[in-house]
């Protein structure tokens, strides 16, 4: 087994956020009359929105290019994602003057294909629902000689993740608060993984709650059988950010025993939480990024008389989908 095969450890996500200070953005952990009022409780919003790319997804992105050996970065990197994930490798590529290569579904939202390139990645887009993203990024991998970096499943992207769960609780200390729970959107399931590393060792008592859309309640079904189960579609869904075929095995066996549950939201529960973010609290979330609020907002997961952090993932919507939702 090798390293980047077996769990990371705090230590690993102590070390993630060094690597990251001055870089990653630490985002806002906001608390909001208006969310408290809509909720009946007392909420703490954490705005990985306002990260760098736009998305959490930095975060692991650098801190697994950064470990790359010298010649591993001159052979360059290939990563597959829906968008914020290869936002956050062409990004951290890029500062480390690394090659990156983003394998993308051809539905991806434009404004996200349009930040990769801007980043200086190239791009090789397949069908969501007729092609392996994983095989294409593979055969990319043996024929070019660059590192795949995988968006969720790999011990360095799960730590760097971890690094959202670090500032959270080490926030929340400093207000002098703790929190009954934490909810956050879950696709292939690193963020929420690598935060629980961080809850273990700084807020034990904090539940942890995953958050994912209908069709594509992998980690429910997987929390509840015991074991990984995968998706009968590969898209379909508003939230385009969390449309992963499967829970990952790093993924799986760190949130199996961390996770209290999971609610799974409609894309009009999504779409909700998207409106309401930017009428009440004057913040743009794309519909994928939502679930989490949306999973408190319509009660799929309670919070009532309780308190709970809520992390907001992403803000890369579309631009004309955005409109329309915020217009009602």
């Amino acid at each position: 087994m090798t390293d980047t095969d077996s769990p990371p450890t705090f230590d690993d996500v102590a070390s993630a956020a060094a690597r990251l200070e001055g870089l990653a953005v630490r985002t806002p952990l906001i608390h909001h009359p208006e969310l408290d009022a809509a909720i009946g409780g007392r909420v703490f919003l954490k705005a990985e929105t306002l990260q760098r790319t736009g998305s959490f997804k930095f975060r692991g992105a650098y801190n697994a290019i950064a470990q790359l050996p010298p010649d591993a970065r001159e052979r360059g990197v290939v990563a597959f994602s829906s968008g914020n994930h290869a936002q956050g490798v062409a990004e951290a590529a890029r500062l480390l003057g690394v090659k990156a290569t983003i394998v993308m579904p051809s539905d991806a939202p434009a404004v996200k294909a349009d930040g990769v390139r801007r980043r200086g990645a190239e791009l090789i887009t397949y069908d969501r629902e007729r092609d392996s993203r994983e095989a294409i990024a593979a055969k990319f991998a043996d024929e070019s000689g660059a590192t795949v970096i995988p968006s969720f499943d790999h011990r360095d992207v799960i730590a760097g993740q971890g690094t959202c769960g670090l500032e959270i609780f080490e926030t929340l200390t400093g207000l002098g608060e703790t929190a009954d729970q934490l909810v956050c959107c879950v696709g292939g399931g690193g963020l929420i993984a690598g935060i629980g590393i961080a809850a273990a060792e700084l807020s034990a008592d904090t539940q942890l709650y995953g958050a994912e859309p209908e069709g594509f309640d992998d980690h429910r079904r997987s929390l509840e059988s015991g074991r990984i189960e995968t998706n009968e579609r590969r898209g379909g869904s508003i939230c385009d950010a969390l449309l992963s075929e499967a829970p990952g095995r790093l993924t799986f066996e760190l949130n199996r025993r961390r996770l209290s549950g999971v609610g799974v939201v409609s894309d009009a529960e999504a779409l909700d939480a998207v409106a309401f973010a930017f009428a009440r609290l004057k913040l743009v979330i794309e519909p994928g990024g939502a679930a989490a609020l949306a999973a408190v907002l319509s009660g799929k997961i309670e919070a009532r008389d309780r308190t709970t952090v809520v992390v907001a993932t992403g803000a890369n919507v579309d631009p004309a989908l955005f409109g329309r939702v915020i217009a009602g």
